[in-house]
């Protein structure tokens, strides 16, 4: 038999949906040039020093002196350490090498995680939400039924909206597992420290997990704004964060991203509370030595050199490129008389539909009319209707013709 899990899935995913839809456009106007503003993939190349990097790891595996064969589930020492050294210590978060788990990318760890964790656990995201959060836990089988409103009956959604400035709300009821994205996907929004506060003293309190994706932290302009959730006080007691190089290193065809589980987070044993807590750090640990083969030597010397001197100052002028395109769409939005979120501490725009137009609707406006392609928001959750998704991973001068042909649409 199959895991009948699968079969509660959407038939397709909102990306290919997208994707068949300009193909099926391309091929009716193949003179018209398409300009996509949708799915976030980068633009631009990797950086010089990872590039650098990855080819003397190619030499060295050219060798039998320097030949690599199986590397460590968890992932090299050296660039365990360099994510240690960097991303958290400079931040005042002190983390253990075993604390550290090197992936293929956020994306997976964040479907995979579910392994360890019990199915009957009842879950909790923001609504809109990135559809993996959502769609794993169905695969899994934590998500219930669907109703008619196309929610699931086992998962609690916060829905977020200009009327709450995008801030979820914290659930009425105890939540098991919960979902945090910030930098938001898909809205661009964020959270200052006294709102992810709430959420971290919320999870002590119901002896909840967190999980957090921070893809997006190297975007934040704010300092007022946390990188991490660990950065908040008891947070290594309730939380995981998942991190990835895609859109800051361009690694989105390389894959490359870490998961920190600290030690602090425990869980009561199951069936005996007078045994031990069970360390998730450990599950963690022994989950990957039996499903993984750890990332590839060649991929994480790329990743150390984002940390060496010139690969931060390339990854700070990559940042920069996409944030300058989010700036230019933002203002040129606000001033055709569109109502736009995100795009100051994340790549990401929300843009509200003009009133009475759906998100398909708008959608298929922009695309059949202006060759551009966004993403509609509904695809993220009903709380997204109204709204599409624009990214600002394109080239500056697809960023500027987008905006132009917006300025035809707005006469």
């Amino acid at each position: 038999m199959i895991n009948q899990n699968f079969l509660k899935l959407q038939s397709s995913y909102l990306f290919s949906d997208i994707a068949k839809k300009v193909k099926a456009f391309r091929a009716e106007n193949p003179d018209m040039s398409v300009i996509s503003l949708g799915i976030g993939d980068v633009t631009q190349p990797l950086p010089q020093a990872c590039i650098q990097a990855m080819h003397k790891a190619v030499d060295e595996m050219g060798s039998s002196d320097t030949f690599r064969g199986y590397g460590p589930e968890q992932g090299y020492e050296f660039l365990r350490q360099a994510i240690i050294s960097n991303d958290y210590q400079p931040r005042g978060v002190q983390l253990d090498l075993d604390e550290v788990f090197i992936s293929d990318g956020a994306k997976s760890d964040c479907g995979n995680i579910g392994d360890i964790l019990d199915t009957k656990c009842s879950v909790g995201v923001t609504d809109p939400v990135y559809p993996v959060y959502v769609d794993s836990n169905v695969m899994s089988g934590r998500a219930g039924c669907l109703d008619e409103d196309k929610k699931w009956s086992n998962i609690t959604f916060f829905p977020v909206s200009a009327g709450n400035q995008f801030v979820p709300p914290l659930p009425q009821k105890h939540v098991d597992i919960i979902y945090l994205c910030y930098p938001n996907n898909p809205t661009g929004t964020v959270l200052d420290k006294d709102q992810l506060k709430e959420w971290v003293e919320y999870a002590l309190r119901e002896q909840s997990l967190i999980i957090f994706d921070s893809a997006y932290e190297a975007y934040i302009q704010h300092d007022d704004i946390p990188h991490s959730i660990y950065e908040i006080d008891g947070a290594k007691q309730c939380a995981i964060e998942l991190r990835s190089y895609s859109k800051t290193a361009g690694f989105t065809g390389v894959r490359c991203g870490y998961t920190v589980v600290p030690k602090d987070l425990r869980i009561p044993h199951p069936t005996n509370k007078n045994e031990h807590p069970i360390l998730l750090n450990s599950l963690w640990n022994r989950r990957q030595c039996t499903k993984f083969n750890g990332t590839s030597y060649i991929t994480q010397r790329g990743a150390e050199a984002i940390y060496t001197p010139q690969g931060k100052e390339e990854i700070r002028n990559t940042v920069g490129y996409y944030m300058n395109n989010a700036r230019y769409m933002r203002e040129a939005l606000v001033a055709q008389g569109y109502k736009v979120f995100g795009g100051t501490d994340a790549p990401y725009i929300w843009l509200q539909t003009p009133a009475g137009t759906t998100s398909w609707e708008f959608f298929d406006m922009l695309l059949y009319n202006l060759g551009l392609v966004t993403t509609p928001g509904v695809g993220f959750g009903p709380s997204g209707e109204g709204y599409v998704r624009l990214t600002a991973f394109g080239k500056k001068e697809d960023c500027v013709e987008a905006m132009n042909r917006f300025s035809k649409l707005a006469r």
